[in-house]
């Protein structure tokens, strides 16, 4: 009789076993995602030592479909980064060098009078691209910056009453160099607010120089991205996009988003709190960086990881604080700790 007792608690804890196992298997396909991921950072990682962060948050915003601003110093891969990402994907790439001279006309396109139709014609400019790459966007005046304002924010522009629709993908990588201000213009909170992440580049550690110096010094190519391949074509990319939207996000966990996009707001060291468009900028980077782990469901980890990337650009210290050293990554870090975690 006790065995029999004892074979049916055994059948019921199997039973049991395999209903948690059902119910933790992934219900969306994410082999090929993660498959091709791998691909471009192997892609990447034939030139770029370390910089293992900046690649996560580049590759999760082109999941998220949006586009990103990357400040460092110069010399720590901003720009040759975001070119070998766009060469991994097979699709359209422009770079435009922002100076003081630059116009909007320069960047969007301008109408030229057509003596063969005796009309004007709209010669489109670089941006009509599905991957722009823009150096040093501090360098531009904000007539040339407000260029952007449209065409990041809707994927679209209107010149001469003419609507012009962006194809997609459409993503828009800029740099800036944070020590240098001489010459440069400061990016409107309206601006900042369009990027969906800043991310702030470091210099590397002794182990990454050394690999640096040393991959150099071996390299016998005079062009450093030309053994990188494509690996993804346009139409994957678009299908992956796709499938981010479809994570599966809990309400508690859209709750968790919300109580730190208002902490942002009451918080004493913040002069700024964050807007709707960031808590909407969370939770569409949190399932970017779900599906990059393999998963089709969001963790508290994948928020408070995208929290830094996604916040930073959009608080402002406190003067009092900002001239005592206090930073919003660490502001921010202080809000993470003190709210519970859902579990």
């Amino acid at each position: 009789m006790d065995n029999l007792e004892n074979q049916n608690v055994e059948n019921k804890s199997s039973i049991n076993l395999n209903k948690q196992e059902d119910q933790f298997q992934s219900r969306i396909d994410m082999i090929e995602l993660r498959a091709s991921l791998e691909k471009v950072k192997a892609e990447i990682a034939k030139v770029i030592v370390g910089q293992e962060s900046m690649i996560e948050h580049l590759i999760a915003a082109l999941l998220s479909n949006g586009h990103v601003l990357i400040e460092g110093v110069p010399g720590v891969a901003k720009t040759i980064t975001a070119k070998l990402l766009a060469k991994t994907i097979d699709v359209g790439f422009s770079r435009i060098q922002f100076t003081p001279d630059l116009m909007p006309s320069d960047i969007l396109g301008t109408s030229v009078f057509s003596v063969k139709n005796s009309e004007f014609e709209f010669k489109k400019g670089p941006i009509f691209s599905s991957f722009i790459l823009i150096d040093e966007i501090n360098r531009s005046p904000a007539k040339t910056q407000a260029a952007l304002f449209e065409v990041m924010e809707e994927r679209q522009i209107t010149m001469d009453g003419i609507r012009y629709i962006m194809d997609e993908p459409f993503l828009v990588v800029a740099t800036q160099n944070p020590i240098e201000h001489e010459g440069t213009y400061r990016l409107p909170e309206a601006q900042l607010d369009r990027f969906l992440f800043k991310i702030n580049v470091g210099y590397p550690n002794l182990e990454q120089e050394i690999a640096i110096i040393r991959n150099q010094h071996e390299s016998r190519k005079e062009d450093k991205t030309e053994g990188v391949n494509r690996v993804i074509t346009a139409e994957q990319l678009k299908s992956y996009q796709n499938l981010v939207k479809e994570i599966i996000v809990e309400t508690h966990l859209m709750e968790y988003i919300a109580k730190i996009i208002v902490n942002t707001r009451e918080n004493q060291f913040l002069y700024l709190g964050a807007s709707p468009r960031a808590s909407l900028a969370l939770l569409t980077a949190s399932k970017a960086f779900a599906a990059m782990r393999g998963r089709d469901f969001v963790t508290p980890e994948d928020i408070k990881e995208a929290s830094y990337a996604v916040l930073r650009h959009r608080v402002i210290v406190s003067p009092e604080r900002e001239m005592e050293g206090l930073t919003a990554d660490e502001i921010i870090r202080q809000i993470l700790e003190g709210i519970e975690i859902p579990r």
